[in-house]
């Protein structure tokens, strides 16, 4: 079975994206894609969208402690420079994979 394909403000009622079903406190809740919405290529970012059902949509989950707790733990160890340990403060870049100190450090001896 082939999608309906709507160009960019022509998708009809009761259909959103992800980002206008959050918006509206809601998920798509396991329910196939109902509709491609074709964007402009003049703009950035994925040329298509994909479109649900806002009748079929879920209530977004709350975050419980547990979750919030386990988000707040990933996010330290972002943070956190595997070379010197100590919490930079910032997310450590991936192309880096160490804070700036540390990664300025042999270039600092070099000179």
């Amino acid at each position: 079975m082939t999608l309906p394909v709507y160009s960019w403000r022509l998708a009809p009622g009761g259909l959103a994206t992800r980002r206008q079903l959050r918006a509206m406190g809601l998920r798509p809740g396991g329910q196939d894609v109902a509709a491609v919405l074709r964007r402009p290529r003049r703009r950035r970012g994925p040329l298509v969208a994909y479109l649900y059902h806002v009748d079929r949509a879920k209530p977004v989950r709350l975050m419980t402690a547990a979750r919030w707790a386990a988000l707040a733990k990933a996010n330290a160890a972002r943070r956190t420079c595997p070379v010197c340990g100590r919490d930079a403060g910032y997310v450590i870049p991936v192309s880096l994979g160490m804070c700036v100190p540390c990664a300025d450090a042999p270039a600092a001896l070099a000179a």
